[in-house]
């Protein structure tokens, strides 16, 4: 077809999403870092599917209004880094269709590069070998492709946007080196190529369906989203004589990410503790029965939750007040800190669970403020949040980039109602920087980091963004690491202990840090994932 409508598009947009899916856990092992929280295709999967639910929806054969819709479902939906710039590029692309019932091949590679343009510059700092090079060098070399075919179909030019995307793709190793080193390409970059790749097998007549296997994560994922993630299920199996010698604990994992999101399984001897969001809780159950006992069993139904609080929320709505603050927290502990800490509303979510952009935008629209600030407390989920603050315009909205929960504490601490918000940002700002952040997580893969060998299920000590270690043992780990982190400098060290790791254990990783002659602060965190977090100031 020479010329593309919103029919097609829509056939284009949900083959692209569905390519995505089928290929989400693909993305996912991308990730650089061997940590068990390399989500980058679950983000960019369920944004755009959010993105294909609003654009099917629409009643017009006119590319403008699904484009539109496109664009405002994917903004409200974008998680993580890589979710964010997704729905800027489809952003960039609905402002040059603007208007348009239909356009031709010129008209739309002229749409992906300014795609390309306005993703540009919804990033502080453009990283180049990722997702944004790639939509650059792609849009641009089909751009000048199109430019010297003025009649192209497109179909040609959709064709062309792939071909080009999948060579960016395969440059992006030398970009960024650490891709090269843990022999990767770029994990945004390549969920980008499967979306197009659906692009165009829907403008060959073979739009693309979802595998329900291989898509069942995002699927559930998706069906979750308005249904507050269903059953928040966790249980505790002790492995019996036969399990001991067979379990795998990444065929359970396998088998579990199936079946829901947010998923954590952690083995400690033989005792497997698992935390999954599922619409099918038994099924979750039935597949961890097979490998011994239950000690310890918990579900509950987060839509029930979610609906009584809505249900009391409105009554008891709070007068306006000078200040509001909101933050990004995993873990009934640490949510409690919070709080403590006179946080208003705390939102769910980390290293698992990257917020959506709508998730900040209830968030913000439940706490009734002159001026609000938030935490996001990850790197890879202050893109969102600064997207709700861009959505909310008429709104005082302060983001702080506080990449971790070391940081978030930290500020909380130097917020002073007393002052004006401006002074307040600048404390809290400073706080944020004088943190040194370190976490304590297991390996979920055989690879080598800046020349470290790690083994899988090897615990890793992180100082910041580098692997500073990888043993058998959670407590060495945790010591390596406090050895790196406390120097002649430090006088305060935080240590929040996850979900997997006992009083016991945390009283004698402080008692390690105290004899390193720091004053320390320590708490149960309950977090997933990470067994320590560590702040030391």
């Amino acid at each position: 077809m020479e010329n593309l409508n919103g029919k097609l598009f829509k056939e284009m947009i949900e083959s692209g999403a569905n390519q995505l899916a089928n290929h989400q856990q693909e993305v996912d092992t991308l990730n650089v870092f061997p940590v068990p929280d390399g989500d980058t295709g679950t983000n960019m999967s369920m944004t755009f599917t959010a993105g294909m639910n609003d654009a099917l929806k629409v009643n017009s054969d006119s590319v403008s209004d699904v484009a539109k819709a496109l664009s405002k479902g994917l903004l409200m939906g974008a998680r993580g880094n890589s979710g964010v710039i997704t729905s800027q590029i489809f952003r960039g692309l609905y402002q040059s269709l603007e208007g348009e019932d239909e356009v031709n091949g010129l008209k739309l590679a002229n749409a992906f590069v300014n795609g390309s343009r306005v993703a540009y510059k919804a990033v502080m700092r453009p990283v180049e070998g990722t997702i944004l090079t790639v939509i650059r060098e792609a849009s641009d070399y089909t751009l000048l492709y199109a430019s010297e075919h003025v009649d192209i179909t497109c179909r040609d030019v959709v064709a062309k946007l792939l071909e080009e995307s999948r060579a960016s793709l395969q440059r992006t190793p030398d970009l960024l080196p650490v891709l090269k080193e843990v022999g990767v390409v770029d994990s945004g970059g390549a969920g980008l190529c499967y979306i197009i790749e659906g692009f165009l097998h829907a403008l060959d007549g073979q739009k693309v369906e979802r595998n329900e296997k291989e898509a069942s994560t995002v699927a559930a994922g998706a069906a979750m989203e308005s249904d507050e993630f269903g059953y928040c299920t966790e249980f505790i199996v002790r492995l019996n004589d036969q399990s001991m010698k067979t379990f795998n604990e990444n065929k359970l994992r396998e088998r579990l990410e199936q079946l829901g999101n947010s998923l954590v399984v952690v083995q400690d001897d033989d005792i497997v503790k698992v935390h999954v969001h599922t619409l099918k809780p038994g099924d979750a159950l039935n597949v961890a029965q097979r490998y011994g006992e239950f000690v310890k069993l918990k579900i509950e139904n987060m839509q029930e939750q979610h609906e009584h609080l809505m249900d009391n929320a409105q009554p008891t709505q709070k007068e306006k007040q000078k200040y509001a603050m909101i933050a990004v927290a995993a873990g009934d502990g640490l949510t409690k800190m919070f709080e403590d800490f006179r946080v208003d509303h705390i939102i769910s979510g980390g290293q698992t669970m990257n917020p959506s952009t709508e998730d900040f935008i209830e968030a913000i629209k439940q706490v009734n403020a002159e001026h609000i600030i938030i935490l996001p407390n990850n790197s890879n989920i202050i893109l969102a949040a600064q997207q709700a603050a861009q959505v909310l315009d008429d709104i005082d909205i302060r983001v702080l980039p506080t990449k971790s929960i070391p940081q978030g504490l930290s500020a909380c601490l130097m917020f002073n109602p007393e002052v004006d918000i401006d002074s307040n940002v600048a404390e809290m700002q400073d706080a944020i920087a004088a943190v040194k952040t370190g976490q304590v997580t297991y390996a979920i893969k055989d690879t080598v980091f800046e020349g470290l060998e790690i083994k899988a299920n090897d615990y890793m000590g992180i100082n910041e963004k580098d692997i500073v270690c990888s043993v058998p043992d959670k407590m060495e780990a945790t010591r390596k690491l406090l050895d790196l982190m406390i120097d002649g400098d430090s006088e305060i060290a935080t240590i929040i202990a996850g979900e997997d790791t006992t009083q016991e254990q945390l009283d004698e990783i402080v008692a390690y840090a105290e004899n390193k002659g720091v004053e320390v602060e320590a708490s149960m965190g309950g977090q997933p994932v990470y067994s320590f977090i560590i702040g030391v100031e």
